[in-house]
């Protein structure tokens, strides 16, 4: 399997100002990864309605509903980051990760989003990442098996 997170699909400076603008940034770095077709899109805002994706600690992680699994053509992640926090049902976010999950495989990427994001010095961490790479290097353990 090739790796979930590259380089490409992080945006350390996102433009989004509300969450819809934010799951759809998300999606946007699915897309162009050719994880997800066009109508992941819609998927991740339908979750949405129904449940928050926001986790905690500045993070919320969009992914589509078990309906919108056809959309999805390969495990993925997006990760943006934002200057100033969106606002998602009340809570500050500063980190989307849009997420895509082949056949259940985005349990086990979001269990190592989940681990990472509990490290409040990792959050800061890439709070102050100046770079997509340097971005890339705190991540890059949810792309190991």
């Amino acid at each position: 399997m090739g790796d979930v997170l590259t380089q490409n699909s992080i945006k350390i400076n996102g433009s989004a100002s509300t969450k819809e603008e934010a799951i759809a940034e998300a999606n946007e770095l699915l897309l162009a990864a050719g994880a997800v077709t066009n109508d992941y899109l819609a998927s991740m805002l339908e979750r949405e309605t129904s449940v928050s994706t926001y986790m905690g600690n500045y993070l919320a992680i969009p992914h589509g509903t078990n309906e919108g699994k056809d959309a999805i053509l390969a495990s993925a992640l997006s990760f943006v980051r934002y200057s100033k926090p969106i606002d998602w049902d009340g809570q500050e976010v500063r980190f989307v990760v849009g997420i895509a999950g082949k056949e259940g495989g985005h349990l086990d990427i979001l269990s190592k989003i989940a681990l990472i994001f509990s490290d409040d010095d990792e959050v800061q961490k890439l709070l102050k990442a100046p770079s997509d790479e340097a971005v890339y290097a705190l991540l890059s353990e949810v792309n190991e098996d």
